[in-house]
């Protein structure tokens, strides 16, 4: 299979509420050289903010940053950070 199939399917499952598979095959994804991790990470992101694990989201988006910094990891790690000043001040300290 493909990356790009594989993260396809990862979407989906994602989408489909399905994270708990989706977070651990992605981790596995994230172990693989040659995989490509400034997606993996955003996924990952997006996983985790679907499970309302606001820290780790912002953990993945700014690794797929520091891998790509023109991923669309960036804009959502701006719009959880944003949310995260105006709700959660205290969850930076975690």
């Amino acid at each position: 299979m493909t990356y790009g199939k594989q993260l396809t399917d990862l979407k989906a499952l994602i989408n489909q509420g399905d994270v708990e598979t989706a977070i651990t095959q992605l981790e596995q994804l994230a172990q693989q050289d040659g995989s490509p991790a400034d997606e993996v990470h955003y996924l990952l992101g997006n996983a985790w903010r679907k499970k309302g694990e606001w820290q780790q989201a912002l953990n993945h988006y700014l690794e797929a940053v520091a891998h790509n910094p023109q991923s669309p990891a960036a804009a959502a790690r701006d719009m959880l950070t944003d949310i995260l000043d105006f709700y959660h001040k205290d969850m930076y300290n975690q």
